[in-house]
């Protein structure tokens, strides 16, 4: 179980991914077929909650290092991660 002040990484171009930050990117290689499993997974793994592990997964995948590291899979995640976002704005719009 990682500390989440363990291994922190500054993510910038240069600087190696921190082992944290490369432990969450192999989780996220994995593929859940529940939601409720994963995040037991998360506590499992990490020693957080499911909330400050997307925290931290949405800085990393917005790091050069990150995408330099794996690029299909962040590239994924930025996809997920934008689809999401803009079904929340149009739920909002249509909330209106």
């Amino acid at each position: 179980m990682m500390n989440d002040n363990q291994h922190k990484s500054t993510h910038g171009h240069d600087e190696p991914l921190g082992e944290r930050d490369l432990a969450i990117l192999e989780f996220e290689n994995r593929w859940w077929q529940h939601a409720g499993q994963k995040e037991e997974a998360v506590r499992a793994a990490f020693g957080f909650s499911p909330t400050r592990y997307y925290q931290l997964l949405g800085v990393l995948i917005d790091s050069p290092a990150a995408l330099v590291h794996d690029p299909l899979l962040v590239k994924r995640l930025q996809r997920l991660r934008d689809t999401r976002q803009a079904a929340r704005r149009a739920r909002a719009r249509n909330a209106d």
